[in-house]
């Protein structure tokens, strides 16, 4: 008669299996920010960075807004048409009035209003001049249809993303992209702005709390931040292609050696 197999004659291969299942799915803790600040302090303060409101450019895509006392009266002006606006790989679809190569927008009933060099807050003031040409005791709402600030490389979620508000951080930025990886450089996060028809590139350390201060800490429509990757990246896919082997290894060995006991 066979004998049945002493199952704890395989014990040593199931805790190794187990031991690089657990290897291969353990977490990372994360890194901190603003690691120059003293932990044992209850409250600091920083001299905040100055924001700039900014400016209305050609190729904006404003959304405006015409309220009266009737609604129906301004419904015409509010008529907004849908605009092709670049989102990353794809081409989003917004509502809103697009500024053309003359600085203007065309409302309908209100004409052409010129917004180019404008803040929204004085376009706002602009428009509510000419609507009270056609219209008693308008409001207008101007604000940005377009925002868009881009983050890529080392985060959670690389993409490109379209902001309501107008003041948007560079912490702000990370936060839509789900934060930086465990693998992202902190303290060299590339920042990407067009001035005046070149490109301007910034290097941000998000290890000092001197980034409050700086004058990149806001951020400006059209923006890119690249986090670029550590030599630990690199180093975590060898060690990963590594786990793989040896756990394909292992398993292969545990079902040779079940298929040669029983069969």
């Amino acid at each position: 008669m066979k004998k049945n197999p002493n199952p704890k004659k395989y014990y040593p291969l199931w805790y190794g299996f187990i031991a690089l299942l657990f290897l291969n799915s353990c977490a990372v803790k994360n890194i901190p920010y603003f690691q120059d600040l003293p932990v044992d302090s209850a409250r600091i303060t920083k001299q905040a960075a100055a924001f700039t409101e900014p400016v209305i450019q050609f190729d904006d895509i404003l959304s405006v807004t015409i309220q009266t006392i009737d609604p129906t009266t301004a419904a015409v002006a509010n008529q907004a048409v849908s605009e092709s606006a670049a989102n990353g790989t794809s081409v989003q679809q917004i509502t809103g009035f697009l500024v053309d190569k003359n600085g203007s927008i065309q409302i309908p009933m209100i004409g052409s209003v010129q917004v180019a060099g404008l803040t929204t807050y004085q376009a706002r003031e602009r428009i509510l001049e000419q609507a009270r040409q056609f219209y008693k005791e308008p409001t207008v709402h101007v604000r940005f249809a377009n925002y868009k600030i881009t983050v890529l490389g080392e985060v959670a979620r690389p993409a490109a993303y379209t902001v309501p508000n107008e003041k948007v951080s560079v912490l702000d930025a990370i936060g839509l992209a789900g934060d930086l990886t465990i693998y992202g450089k902190r303290e060299n996060v590339l920042l990407i702005r067009e001035k005046g028809g070149e490109k301007e590139l910034v290097r941000l350390n998000l290890n000092d709390s001197k980034l409050f201060q700086s004058p990149y800490f806001y951020l400006k429509q059209n923006d890119v931040i690249y986090v670029e990757p550590g030599k630990a990246r690199s180093e975590m896919n060898n060690a990963s292609r590594t786990q793989m082997f040896a756990l394909v290894t292992s398993l292969a060995t545990i079902v040779t050696l079940v298929l040669t006991r029983f069969f």
